[in-house]
């Protein structure tokens, strides 16, 4: 509506990101209630756990069967005695019963794998579905002061980024954290198995090259920083200039504008150039690492091995061991960002379902029926917040059938006081009657139905053009869509189109602002509910399809009590009634006539629309 008085949000993204809050205000109380959430899942989830780390078990055992294979190829090999070559004989019996074992302990590691990917894919989707229907039903229970202090944006990230950060979670980084601590566990624990001195210099290869890398990435995260904040600034820059550009080019601001952005570009490309070579050296000095511990262990193995401490398959197999040791260590550091990153949203989709609701009302067994559309505001008084209060104490007494019309200045309360006659918002004192009945005594939904509306936004779903007028009313036929668009002049426009009322409206749709207003009050018609409210629905087109639109509106004013709000005094001239407000309260009230031999302050307003230019 047109007086929405609110201080909302900025809406979801830039330093929010895809799921809202980077790091969470309580990461262990908010994967707590993450958990209590999934109870229901809880038991399939910790099977699929424990498949994805009995597979990881079978990988872990293979370098070891490895190592027994390649001892038993090394048995038969051509051996030097006293000079001679003397050949053994390859138990290939045994090498095959090894192959066989092996190929039987990759396989069932896949397929593990693929039953648990199997399992927490489709748990981690019903969970988000449930998300998504949980939220869904949350707005229905919410107070529109709620979307008043909160941005749609807001609200459309939780439900789509930071449900979907919560998914991606639980399908795939916790299960990747707990086959990388098994694997990271498990190999450490083998290569201490085979030999402790090959694995302390495996470990301390790896610790050191990793050291040398964190000091890296150290130094280097100062420069991405540099550089998101020079793309945020060069972004900025380049946005106002060229949605500007007029007054650019008017004021001669292209040489000092152009002068700003190689500044910001010089810098950028510094910052952008550091970070990049930086992030550059990853990539070889995880090979680095990986070949230091190569090296070292084929040196240290060698020197055990020509001592006969250890065999030659215990070297290959440290050297597939050295290799999953250290490659969980980075898919670690990756889903403990992720688990944070996903308590960040699920805090904040909690603390959407935490929101405070509309009361129950499914005890009230009052409704109200056949209204005729007598209203009475009865000392009156409400605030959209406790210490500003909107309207102060307001009392009026509206008979069935009229047209009332309320003006006033930006803020004085207009629109709210149609919000509060709708039940939007719940009042502070005092009591709203419909045909004598309290609106407070029946249900928000009851009230609702007596209320057909048609705004100064015109609100359009993808959809048909009928489709569009019916909105969710019941056994509405195709003659009475007719009538109601010849009744508002859109029938001859409608038919021109190729599909005639099956048009689709969406945003290639060529509708006029007009045509639109005509579409929502077509709607309203259709509804043809005893009360009508009128905002603003002339403001935004021009002076000829405002009288198209009028005449409309007339049509469906007839047998209604109506409320229109209006800026264009020249629009409520023939209203019955003339509400005037100012700071909350009617300080005028009478017809057209009335207020203007008063020369009061409706008057005054009036009057001040048809001065004529100085």
């Amino acid at each position: 509506m047109s007086e929405q008085k609110t201080n909302r949000r900025p809406a979801a993204g830039g330093r929010m990101g895809r799921g809202g809050a980077e790091k969470a205000k309580d990461f262990k109380r908010t994967w707590g209630k993450l958990i209590a959430y999934c109870k229901n899942y809880m038991p399939v989830i910790v099977v699929a756990l424990v498949l994805a780390a009995i597979g990881t078990v079978l990988q872990i055992i293979g370098p070891d069967k490895l190592k027994e294979m390649t001892n038993e190829i090394m048995k038969g090999l051509p051996q030097l005695v006293d000079g001679v070559s003397i050949a053994g004989a390859i138990d290939l019996t045994a090498v095959r019963n090894i192959a066989f074992l092996l190929v039987a302990f990759y396989a069932g590691s896949a397929i593990l794998s693929f039953m648990q990917s199997y399992i927490m894919a489709t748990v981690t989707q019903k969970i988000s579905k449930n998300m998504r229907t949980g939220i869904s039903k949350k707005i229905n229970k919410l107070p529109l002061k709620y979307f008043d202090r909160v941005s749609y944006g807001d609200i459309l990230s939780r439900v789509t980024n930071d449900v979907d950060t919560i998914g991606q979670t639980m399908n795939q980084s916790i299960g990747s954290l707990v086959t990388s601590i098994t694997m990271f566990v498990g190999s450490a624990f083998m290569m201490f198995y085979n030999n402790w001195i090959m694995a302390l210099t495996a470990i301390g290869s790896s610790v050191l090259g990793f050291l040398i890398m964190g000091i890296i990435m150290a130094k280097s995260q100062k420069y991405f920083v540099q550089q998101q904040e020079g793309l945020g600034v060069a972004n900025g820059h380049i946005e106002e200039v060229y949605s500007g550009h007029n007054v650019v080019k008017v004021y001669n601001g292209g040489k000092e504008a152009k002068r700003y952005f190689e500044n910001v570009n010089e810098s950028l490309y510094e910052s952008g150039w550091k970070s990049q070579f930086m992030s550059g050296l990853m990539m070889p000095l995880m090979m680095f690492i990986g070949n230091l511990g190569y090296v070292s262990v084929c040196v240290v193995g060698a020197a055990l091995a020509m001592n006969g401490t250890i065999s030659f398959g215990v070297i290959v197999a440290f050297m597939l061991y050295i290799r999953l040791f250290t490659q969980p260590l980075s898919q670690i550091a990756q889903a403990f960002q992720n688990l944070q990153r996903t308590a960040a949203a699920s805090e904040r989709v909690f603390e959407f379902f935490d929101e405070e609701e509309l009361s129950d009302e499914s005890q009230k067994a009052k409704q109200l029926g056949n209204v005729k559309g007598d209203v009475e505001f009865r000392h009156v008084k409400f605030g959209y917040t406790p210490e500003k209060t909107v309207i102060n104490d307001f009392s009026i007494k509206i008979k069935a059938g009229q047209k009332v019309a309320i003006v006033g200045p930006t803020g004085a309360g207009k629109t709210t006081i149609v919000n509060l006659l709708m039940r939007f918002y719940e009042l502070d004192s005092g009591e709203i009657l419909l045909d004598g009945v309290p609106i407070s005594q029946v249900p928000r939904e009851n009230v609702h139905e007596q209320f057909c509306m048609v705004l100064q936004d015109t609100w359009l779903f993808d959809g048909t053009i009928k489709e569009n007028i019916v909105y969710c009313k019941e056994g509405v036929t195709e003659e009475q869509v007719v009538a109601a668009c010849k009744a508002v002049g859109l029938h001859h426009f409608i038919r021109t189109l190729p599909q005639g009322y099956d048009t689709l409206l969406n945003d290639k749709a060529s509708l006029s602002q007009g045509q639109k207003q005509l579409v929502t009050i077509a709607r309203a018609m259709i509804q043809n509910a005893p009360m009508l409210i009128l905002d603003e629905a002339t403001s935004s087109v021009d002076t000829r399809t405002e009288l198209l639109i009028q005449e409309a509106m007339d049509k469906l004013m007839v047998g209604r009590s109506s409320f229109v709000i209006a800026h264009r005094l020249s629009t409520i001239k023939n209203a019955d009634l003339i509400l005037v407000m100012k700071d909350g309260d009617v300080i005028e009230s009478g017809n057209h006539k009335e207020l203007m031999e008063e020369g009061g302050f409706y008057a005054e307003l009036y009057n001040s629309q048809f001065e004529p230019a100085a």
